[in-house]
């Protein structure tokens, strides 16, 4: 046996010589053709344009530009942006050593948050991390809903219902809901908004902008049509705006609304940042508003246009930094939670935010794709993952909401292990303790933004020891 095997590999080998014994010439004869043919022809007829042209644009924007002379209309990009904007990279934080001791191994790290602290019923959550809000029919299906209430649930955090249909099973498996009121018309009634342990006012996001949407017959079928109340046929209207708020102080009567149905849940808006963000902030400091959740320009989406992704809002860290800023000096920091997402991949970046004053950080594009996890193989190759997960997708059926809590559950879980870690090598014991003069700043801008002083500066504010 073992003689065969040996002969049949010598026999492979040989075989494999002789094709590169024969190959190796007509190989030479087409790259030196090819090369040739570069070398010499005009522009005009010379393949070597596209290298040329490729260098003017992306493959991003020739592909795209492709997809707007097939359809002839709006495109719609997942995900949000590929823009590079300055980001939480120029920060670093400043480890305990001597100066400040770390804190032991043994100690408790508390990771605890509150959202709506002046709310006669404020959100207590057992991380400072909550799902970003992506909603049912909308967006992502009932089996990946079900998957981010129990993976949430486990955790302690909360859920987002996003602008989609009220799934009951939201409720059922979540253990912190927060509902949107969105500016569509399906899912405001009574009993829908006191399922919330809190009341998001949609009014932009950092992939949308303020921009209506409509949603085909085609994209959107089954019973999340019907929880919605969309006729057979019929397109799915989400206008530019609330028909309750046609001036900046109708937010007012809004929330106040709001808050008596609910009962005093937290009561906040969601807006995308503009450079009118503390004009938009006394709208909403004006309605006693509980919470201001802020969304930066790296926000994404289920799919908007091109230009409201990469054009459109402010960058998070200048958006958190002017929000910070805002409510310091109209002292209301310590009364209106401020959360903020838009961007958001690890636990450092996570971390820098609370750091600069977030109370909270939501994230939606890093914990979708991670609770897919290796699910993804189920359309891989040939189909994109979106396919499992969004409620248009043609293989969300293959999608199991199961597994994907387990991973929900441990990406959170990983993610805030963390930034435990972190908490210890500060010196602290709370993750609400960590604050800007734990960190330093490695450029001027990202100094001059966030107010944090320079690295290469050394800070004079050293105690003196006593003699």
């Amino acid at each position: 046996m073992y003689v065969f095997i040996m002969g049949l590999l010598a026999g492979i080998i040989s075989s494999l010589l002789l094709i590169l014994v024969l190959v190796r010439p007509l190989i030479k004869w087409v790259f030196g053709h090819v090369t040739k043919l570069i070398m010499t022809e005009s522009y005009e007829e010379n393949i070597w344009e596209v290298v040329t042209a490729s260098r003017r644009f992306s493959p991003i924007t020739n592909v795209e530009n492709s997809l707007r002379a097939e359809s002839g209309k709006t495109i719609e990009r997942p995900f949000g942006t590929a823009r590079k904007f300055l980001n939480f990279d120029g920060l670093i934080f400043s480890p305990a050593q001597l100066a400040t001791l770390p804190t032991s191994e043994t100690t408790y790290i508390d990771t605890k948050i509150v959202i709506g602290p002046c709310a006669n019923k404020p959100l207590r959550l057992d991380i400072p991390i909550l799902l970003g809000a992506m909603g049912y029919g909308v967006g992502v299906s009932e089996k990946v809903r079900i998957a981010f209430a129990k993976g949430t649930a486990a955790v302690g955090t909360a859920t987002n219902a996003g602008e989609g249909g009220y799934l009951p099973e939201d409720r059922k498996n979540a253990k912190y809901l927060i509902i949107q009121y969105g500016k569509a018309k399906w899912s405001k009634e009574h009993e829908i908004l006191k399922q919330g342990d809190a009341i998001e006012i949609h009014i932009g996001q950092g992939a949308h902008a303020s921009a209506a949407s409509e949603i085909l017959p085609e994209a959107l079928k089954g019973r999340s049509r019907e929880i919605m109340g969309i006729k057979p046929g019929d397109n799915a209207i989400i206008p530019s705006r609330h028909k309750e708020i046609n001036h900046k102080d109708d937010l007012k009567p809004l929330v106040k609304y709001l808050r008596e149905v609910t009962g005093g849940v937290p009561i906040g808006v969601k807006i995308c940042v503009g450079h009118k963000l503390e004009e938009d902030m006394e709208s909403c400091i004006h309605a006693e508003v509980d919470f201001i959740s802020i969304d930066g320009g790296q926000g994404g989406s289920k799919g908007s246009a091109p230009i409201l992704e990469d054009d459109f809002g402010l960058p998070t860290i200048y958006a958190l930094s002017r929000a910070v800023q805002y409510l310091q000096k109209r002292k209301v920091k310590d009364k209106i939670s401020l959360l903020v997402g838009g961007g958001f991949f690890t636990p450092g970046d996570c971390f820098k935010a609370l750091a600069l004053g977030a109370n909270a950080v939501y994230m939606g594009s890093a914990p979708l794709w991670a609770m897919t996890h290796t699910q993804l193989m189920k359309s891989m190759p040939f189909e994109p993952p979106t396919q499992l997960t969004f409620d248009s997708g043609k293989l969300k059926d293959k999608f199991d909401e199961e597994e994907a809590a387990i991973y929900l559950e441990k990406f959170f879980l990983s993610f805030v292990d963390e930034m435990k870690t972190a908490v210890q090598s500060l010196g602290k014991t709370s993750i609400t303790d960590v604050n800007i003069e734990d960190l330093v700043a490695l450029d001027e801008v990202t100094s001059n933004i966030t107010k944090v002083p320079l690295a290469y500066q050394h800070n004079e504010k050293i105690n003196k020891r006593k003699l």
